[in-house]
């Protein structure tokens, strides 16, 4: 929200403060400030008188005009500038940026040589000093009734001093997208006095107003889409004009674009009031007009030129031409008008509609059609259901005032609007909640300031600034005003007796923390993963979880592939990117091509998150890979949801396991006085995947695998047991080419919810011995199908409790085993906890081994 600080300033004194101040005045009751902005211009802006205009044509078609313009004594007297416009003449009086001067931009103004001549300073459109959007010739002072003398700053004349506070309007804030809401705000903060432009007087509906008929069928969460409809009719107006130059300026100021006069003026009111509102061509509306829901099929043209298709959730607004009743669609209720129905250059008539629209039915359909204007804006954060009579008679008072006409003396006004409810309130609970001896009177005092009429037994608590019995034990009855329809329970306004008495009361007190169980095992597990990962050389990074189709391509999944049947989000951040993800690495790896692109060449990052696994359509073998629909309810957002409706949603919510992932592409080791260094390769990959097992106290198994993204010839599957628990190895080429990633790069991916569930509760350290270790190399010829897990842990078993570990430190294959066999050594640890093995125990363990790996996996002991 923009605030224009004039235009604040009329509803309340600022007290000489500047734009920081405001800001910090209106920080200190919770609006948070964007920025304070200016109009981009300053230095020499003067007015000059044309003295003389040569016209000279120039070799590319054009013909600009050499100027001498006199801008006064203290300016240099008389300069010459080159003008392209040709808009005036000698002796006009015209906006002088002189060398020195900044317009917006910024551009600095400089004398420069162009077009043969010396030009000294510039000769300004609206455009170029950001007062509008013309930019068809030079401003001509006369021409906006202006007369300065030569050499006279325009600066001031120009408004082009006036500040614009920007603040940022939070959902249960809606009233404080108006000039009228933030100036309350603005006299809460400061204790100036408030001037409320909404005290306006309104004429009583007519039975003979323009005909209007509300009819919501089908209401979401049982709320009518519109339960208020006001309609005013003004005839014989210069609607296509332009409004006045001071209601350009505003709006201009507050973020809009000027356009005609019926536009500016709605455009004015709501920002003014907070109520949007729309101006018809009354020639082009057949009564009656129909408040109704979309039916099938139907579309609309909207003011911005899109067709667009319609939703039966969709409010609308429509009318009956030739009696056909709610025919025709005029727009989307409390979102944007249709273009059948816009005011044009010969509109004389106008239907000025303002009306009070549901926020649940705006929002939703906004965000369908990804429409924020500025009214669904207001509507959905909550619009004042009593606005719109006094709206519809400000705007009808402007354009009578600056285009003339006639206003009908019938009004329109239906509906019933649902006022904010009454709250219980015991004057005593923001004293609890706050920690600050705040008194029943400071409460009633504060509440009154908010608007809220304040009961109990024995009557109403009198306003403030009148005396009235207010301190006393009870509860009280506080009615919110109705631009609150947020407060609407007894925290809510204890929530704004904080706010109001000022924040910085509240003390600082340290809770003191209950006892508990500490951090669960899931939390211990992930935090000691973690740092076995950063201990292993990565760096931890967070990727939003998003991803789309062009990822699976380039990841080489195949169409019947699982990791296909993503979710698909309703409205998503970025529309290439609608997908939630089925594993780590298809966000990670563009967090490392986005590191390599800006000239990091040795990487290794890795990353802890949720993906989102949902079951499958049809798992049948051969079918593309699609997830099956989620059924959930659809609550409303103006209400908490009942118990059961919540248990439904988290039911429908697909499974999210945790997963680890990390990838690894340039050095691993660094090349130093050690010597060359060492690129990453595909048994690091191995080695990660692995000291995170060790980190929850499982020793995971690779064995040789196929599985995209992976190198189908240097991929392997971790194992816990005969359960796969992720994957590692290098990457495909393909992808690597796809992704844009130098060279060789590695990755692994686990599920660290299935390692958690195989995880020991406790973990018992091995104790360190004093006795000497025993190493023994045994080489065993195998089938080249048995996994090298397999052996490894037949070893294990075979040799006993005197060995302290077992490890594979050579495969080979070559022509000189038997066909179909490879050549597996293992290295085994011994060691005994109270003495020195004898070689007799040594002995024993080692034909242990033997025998185990023999039985196990049908393995020969090469001599």
């Amino acid at each position: 929200m923009l605030v224009p600080l004039p235009w604040l300033a009329e509803l309340t004194p600022l007290g000489g403060r500047d734009g920081d101040a405001v800001a910090a005045a209106l920080v200190s009751v919770g609006l948070e400030e964007e920025a304070v902005r200016g109009s981009g211009v300053c230095g020499p802006l003067v007015a000059g008188l044309v003295l003389d205009v040569k016209a000279e044509p120039q070799t590319n078609g054009k013909t600009i005009n050499w100027c001498q313009v006199d801008v006064g004594e203290a300016h240099g007297a008389v300069r010459g500038i080159v003008c392209g416009a040709h808009n005036f003449e000698a002796g006009d009086k015209v906006a002088v940026a002189l060398p020195g001067a900044v317009l917006p931009g910024p551009f600095p103004i400089t004398a420069r040589r162009t077009y043969g001549h010396v030009s000294d300073g510039m000769i300004c459109s609206e455009r170029e000093l950001g007062m509008g959007e013309d930019a068809s010739g030079i401003i001509v002072l006369a021409r906006l009734g202006l007369d300065p003398a030569v050499g006279a700053d325009l600066i001031p004349l120009f408004h082009l001093d006036e500040q614009t506070v920007e603040i940022n309007v939070t959902p249960d804030r809606g009233y404080c997208f108006s000039i009228r809401g933030v100036a309350r705000e603005f006299s809460h903060a400061t204790g100036e006095p408030f001037r409320d432009p909404a005290l306006i007087a309104t004429p009583p509906p007519t039975a003979d107003g323009f005909k209007i008929e509300l009819d919501d069928a089908v209401p979401i969460a049982g709320r009518a889409g519109c339960d208020r409809f006001v309609a005013r009719i003004v005839r014989g107006c210069a609607a296509a004009g332009p409004a006045p130059d001071w209601m350009r300026r505003r709006l201009t100021q507050a973020g809009m674009r000027p356009i005609s006069l019926a536009v500016d003026v709605t455009n004015y009111v709501m920002l003014e009031l907070g109520q949007p509102l729309h101006a018809y061509d009354l020639t082009g509306v057949a009564a009656p007009i129909v408040v109704r829901r979309a039916a099938a099929g139907e579309r609309l043209v909207t003011l911005d030129g899109v067709d667009r298709a319609l939703a039966p959730s969709d409010l609308l607004i429509t009318d009956s031409p030739e009696g056909e009743r709610g025919a025709r669609v005029l727009g989307l209720a409390g979102v944007m008008g249709g273009a059948s129905s816009e005011v044009g250059a010969s509109t004389r008539d106008l239907l000025v509609e303002a009306a009070h629209f549901d926020p649940v039915s705006v929002a939703r359909t906004a965000r369908r059609l990804k429409l924020s204007s500025e009214a669904a804006k207001r509507f959905e954060r909550g619009v004042d259901p009593e606005l719109p009579p006094k709206a519809a008679q400000r705007v009808v008072d402007l354009l009578l005032e600056y285009g003339g006409g006639e206003a009908d003396v019938a009004v329109t006004d239906v509906g019933s609007p649902v006022l904010p409810a009454p709250v219980s309130f015991d004057p005593s609970y923001p004293d609890r909640i706050a920690g600050v001896r705040y008194g029943a009177d400071r409460v009633a005092a504060v509440l009154g300031q908010l608007g809220c009429v304040v009961a109990r037994t024995g009557g109403t608590v009198a306003p403030l600034g009148e005396p009235g019995g207010v301190a006393g034990a009870g509860d009280w009855l506080v009615t919110p005003p109705s631009w609150r329809p947020d407060l609407t329970r007894a925290i809510d306004l204890v929530e704004e007796v904080a706010r109001l008495d000022g924040y910085e009361g509240i003390p600082s007190v340290l809770p003191q923390a209950p006892a508990g169980a500490g951090l669960t095992k899931a939390q211990r597990l992930r935090r000691s993963v973690a740092r076995s990962l950063a201990d292993f050389g990565l760096v931890e990074v967070l990727s939003y979880p998003f991803t789309g189709e062009d990822a699976f391509a380039a990841l080489g999944y195949e169409a019947t592939d699982p990791r296909r049947a993503a979710v698909r989000l309703a409205n998503p951040l970025d529309a290439e990117q609608p997908l939630l993800r089925t594993e780590i690495l298809q966000t990670l790896l563009t967090t490392v091509r986005r590191n390599v692109g800006r000239g990091s060449t040795d990487v290794g990052l890795y990353e802890l998150g949720l993906v989102t696994v949902p079951p499958l359509a049809d798992a049948s073998p051969g079918v593309p890979a699609r997830p099956a629909p989620l059924a959930a309810p659809l609550p409303g957002g103006d209400r908490r949801p009942p118990v059961e409706v919540l248990e439904e949603l988290l039911a429908a919510v697909p499974p999210q396991p945790r997963h680890a992932a990390a990838v690894m592409v340039g050095q691993r080791e660094g090349a130093g006085v050690w010597g060359p260094g060492r690129a990453a390769d595909w048994a690091d990959a191995v080695e990660g995947a692995r000291v995170a097992g060790r980190a929850v106290g499982i020793e995971l198994q690779a064995r040789r695998a196929r599985r995209a993204p992976f190198h189908p010839g240097r991929c392997a599957e971790l194992l816990v047991g005969d359960l796969i628990c992720g994957y590692a190895g290098e990457l495909d080429p393909r992808v690597v080419a796809a992704l844009g990633l130098p060279g060789c790069a590695v990755a692994f991916e686990l599920d660290l919810d299935r390692l958690f569930e195989l995880a020991p509760d406790i973990r018992l350290a091995r104790p360190v011995s004093a006795q000497p270790v025993a190493k023994e190399d045994l080489a065993f010829a195998v089938d080249r199908a048995t996994p090298t897990a397999a052996l490894v842990a037949a070893v294990r078993r075979g040799a006993g409790e005197v060995l302290e570990d077992a490890f594979v430190f050579d495969v080979y294959e070559g022509e000189q085993l038997p066909a179909g066999k490879k050549s597996v050594a293992v290295a085994l640890r011994l060691r005994a906890a109270d003495h020195t093995l004898t070689p007799q125990e040594i002995t024993a363990a080692r034909r242990g081994a033997v025998a185990a790996a023999a039985q196990d996996c049908d393995a020969e002991l090469r001599s």
